[in-house]
């Protein structure tokens, strides 16, 4: 089967797709305060100097699909954005974050590079329409419940809307009960629709609903996930970062300790160069 011809899709600084870098998208699930976000991203955009890596801070400033309705969501849309802006502003980093309505669209798209469609959103038409308006890069994740060649329907619905770019997240697939499996299959599936491809390698290691009203997780796997991942070609790679994940907010079973980024960062861009270049 030819190669698919993939159109590169440039989001602030990082330029995601054939013949550019391993592009990340890096920071911590949720936005837990300012001080936090503003000293974990600089920390994240030191790494990213030394290693001359192509980073994206990410943040939710509201997570909307928790658990319990107990758990913390984010400090809510327009703290949320103060807090993006303020992270922009103090690191240069580009900015992703996740919208749930179509009337986030617009306010999201003052702030970041990227708006992300949720997994379990991903066939809201009219919030995908939303995004596609702004003018915005739109990262969309894969729902855990759709095939990946079932993203095309998703990709068209963009590309009518005149989106300016279209990223695609692979962020693994319900496996039973309170489980996720990641098909390496999905990644080269889901770039025949001629966009570049993102592999959400924390995400994938949840285990959904596992816990005692939170969502458990294995981030012990973080290292050999990620590397089969860019092995079987991926455009990006999406972590979750924390400097004491099991103090995190959100996702802490899942996320991966910031001593721990450096190292892993310099050996998938290697591994990036390899895959690409022989």
């Amino acid at each position: 089967m030819p190669e698919p011809v993939i159109a590169a899709v440039p989001a602030g600084a990082v330029t995601f797709g054939p013949g550019h870098p391993l592009g990340f998208m890096l920071g911590p699930c949720v936005l837990e305060s300012a001080s936090h976000a503003v000293d974990l991203a600089l920390e994240i955009a030191a790494i990213a100097r030394r290693l001359a890596a192509p980073v994206i801070f990410k943040a939710s400033f509201d997570k909307a699909n928790r658990t319990s309705n107990r758990s913390y969501r984010g400090p809510g849309l327009d703290e949320g954005l103060r807090i993006l802006a303020e992270v922009k502003v103090r690191t240069d980093l580009p900015i992703v974050t996740d919208i749930h309505e179509p009337a986030h669209a617009e306010r999201a798209a003052e702030v970041a590079d990227v708006l992300q469609i949720p997994a379990f959103l991903c066939r809201q038409t009219d919030l995908l329409v939303a995004a596609a308006g702004t003018g915005r890069v739109v990262n969309v994740k894969k729902g855990q419940f759709l095939a990946p060649k079932d993203m095309r329907h998703v990709v068209l619905k963009l590309r009518d809307a005149s989106a300016a770019g279209v990223l695609l997240t692979e962020r693994g697939t319900s496996f039973g009960y309170n489980n996720l499996v990641v098909d390496m299959r999905a990644l080269p599936m889901m770039r025949e629709w001629g966009c570049p491809v993102v592999f959400d390698v924390t995400h994938s290691l949840q285990l959904p609903g596992a816990g005692d009203g939170v969502t458990a997780g294995l981030s012990e796997y973080i290292r050999p996930l990620a590397q089969a991942g860019v092995a079987a070609g991926v455009d990006g790679i999406f972590m979750e970062v924390h400097e004491e994940p099991a103090r995190a907010l959100s996702d802490a079973a899942n996320a991966l300790r910031l001593d721990l980024l450096e190292p892993l960062l310099r050996r998938l861009m290697a591994l990036h160069e390899l895959v690409q270049h022989g």
